[in-house]
């Protein structure tokens, strides 16, 4: 075997090939000791799941010279002061994965999963064997985030899906999940003290499906929708349930809650709320809605905050995303209650109601430990310097004086990174050429982007094999730009890698789409 034989995505920072093999069989033991037990275990569990292995573990001990061993080991040196790296290293007598800490080790595990060579497996007297082949491994990620958007207002999907995407994500080492969970289109996180947003705002009757249509009509036209209910929501003790799961994954969840647009949900189930008193429906429709929630009603503060307060309760995330996107003015233009409120609070225009509120409710989180990341759309001078930005699309020169600021950014360009547009629009070298670091911006300031994120829209996503389709392998290409350093990326040897890579897949149930169609240029 050749290093151009072994086919690692994402890419490690630093690979050697070295003689030999280590033979993987069930005699082999792991050894580890009791501080990370839990990721032996882990270890252990997807030997048996994935090649039939049955492999005990044993406690570690430094005298230990036995062969045929796994070793887990957590090291403190200066190689593994990135608390995500490890060191790999497999040797004819053992298979050593090091790191400073356990989530390290861990994606030690997501790598030397993929070093073993699944068309080399023998069977002899039905005792299954594995080569992996000898390699030293030093591997770190370049960036701190690295994450995955899903959208689960327009289309509600469930547990077992929800799941199933994190155990893959955590194979590509994603280390966050951006949950979008409220949108005009449906509320799906049980709120204990507004039963109304579970009993009516995650429900509605039906899609407008004809993407054109769907997004361009305006609010007073009546387009057929296509009669099939989307309902679904997830109550409090499955949203723990999914937040360990998560955890044990080493992935954390990023709720978002989106304020003040995007609100029609919210608005379907308690209407007083709005600047026109209702009624509404929950929408059927995607697109910019006008109606959002009145900052000038005197209850809406106190609904938020007691909302975000059962929010923080589930969610161990010290971020919160509170959206702020496409949040047009026309009805607080017109509602004399907003209109109270700015002269009240000495606004002076209009304009300056989204950033107050934006403010306020990051200040309110900020005294719960919390911190606000919202989209680009709200950026402005006087935001509240604890609040993180995510980039989407326009207004670029302010995501900049953002950063220049020392403040801090994802990166989700539209263009590259947002997953739900066809291949021939968003083909796959696209979504793997982009960079999150501008080509411009002084390196001082590289630090304040935190990472990228892709993005899952699902207006037009209403099942688990289109969300395959839309996601797999462009997720992939994702997980190599956050992870891989720059100078190492290269499309070729990626699409090289892939061909290897896309197989192991089907221990997961992917459905992707064919290489002619993945490949497909504008």
């Amino acid at each position: 075997m050749t290093l151009k034989e072994i086919n690692i995505i994402p890419e490690p920072a630093n690979i050697s090939l070295k003689e030999g093999a280590f033979f993987l069989n069930e005699q082999t033991q792991i050894l580890t000791d009791v501080k990370v037990k839990e990721t032996a275990e882990q270890l252990k569990q997807i030997l048996s799941s994935v090649l039939g292995l049955n492999i005990p573990i044993e406690e570690y001990k430094q005298t230990n010279e036995s062969k045929n061993l796994i070793i887990l080991k957590r090291i403190y040196s200066e190689k593994h002061l990135n608390h995500e790296g490890y060191t790999l290293i497999v040797s004819q007598d053992r298979i050593e994965i090091m790191a400073s800490t356990s989530k390290g080790l861990f994606y030690g595990i997501q790598t030397l999963r993929q070093l073993i060579p699944q068309d080399k497996v023998k069977n002899e007297n039905l005792n299954l064997e594995f080569f992996i082949p000898c390699v030293v491994v030093e591997d770190y990620p370049r960036f701190q985030w690295r994450g995955f958007m899903l959208d689960e207002s327009r289309h509600f999907f469930g547990k077992k899906v929800v799941k199933y995407i994190l155990d893959l994500m955590a194979f590509l080492k994603f280390n966050t999940f951006h949950w979008h969970l409220t949108d005009d289109q449906g509320w799906r996180v049980e709120i204990n003290k507004y039963p109304l947003l579970t009993e009516i705002g995650s429900k509605r009757e039906g899609t407008i499906t004809a993407r054109q249509k769907a997004l361009l009509c305006s609010e007073k036209q009546k387009i057929p929708i296509d009669g099939i209910p989307v309902t679904g929501y997830y109550t409090q003790n499955e949203l723990k349930e999914i937040i360990s799961y998560a955890a044990e994954r080493h992935i954390s969840i990023i709720p978002e809650i989106d304020i003040p647009g995007h609100t029609t949900a919210i608005l379907a189930s308690y209407p007083h709320l709005s600047c026109t008193g209702g009624s509404f429906d929950v929408s059927t429709r995607f697109r910019v809605h006008k109606d959002v929630l009145c900052i000038g009603n005197s209850e809406i503060f106190e609904f938020l905050e007691n909302i975000l307060d059962e929010i923080i309760h589930l969610f161990p995330s010290q971020i919160i995303h509170i959206g702020g996107d496409e949040v047009p003015t026309k009805r607080w233009k017109d509602c004399p209650k907003c209109q109270a409120f700015i002269q009240t609070k000495g606004l002076n225009n209009v304009m300056n109601l989204q950033p107050h509120f934006t403010n306020r409710i990051g200040k309110y989180l900020a005294s719960k430990d919390r911190r606000i990341i919202v989209w680009n759309d709200i950026l402005n001078d006087d935001l509240i310097s604890n609040a993180m930005c995510q980039y989407w699309l326009n207004n670029f020169n302010l995501v900049l004086v953002h950063v220049q600021k020392g403040r801090e950014v994802v990166m989700s360009e539209m263009n590259a990174l947002y997953l739900n547009y066809p291949y021939k629009l968003i083909p796959l070298h696209q979504t793997y050429s982009y960079d999150p670091i501008p080509s411009d911006l002084e390196e001082k300031f590289h630090k304040n982007i935190l990472g990228l994120e892709a993005c899952l829209w699902t207006e037009f996503v209403s099942t688990k094999e289109i969300l395959d389709w839309y996601t797999f392998p462009r997720l992939i290409a994702v997980s190599e730009t956050g992870w891989t350093p720059k100078k190492k990326r290269n499309f070729d040897s990626f699409l090289k890698r892939l061909d290897n890579f896309l197989p192991l897949l089907k221990a997961f149930d992917v459905r992707y789409p064919s290489k002619e169609e993945f490949l497909q240029k504008q």
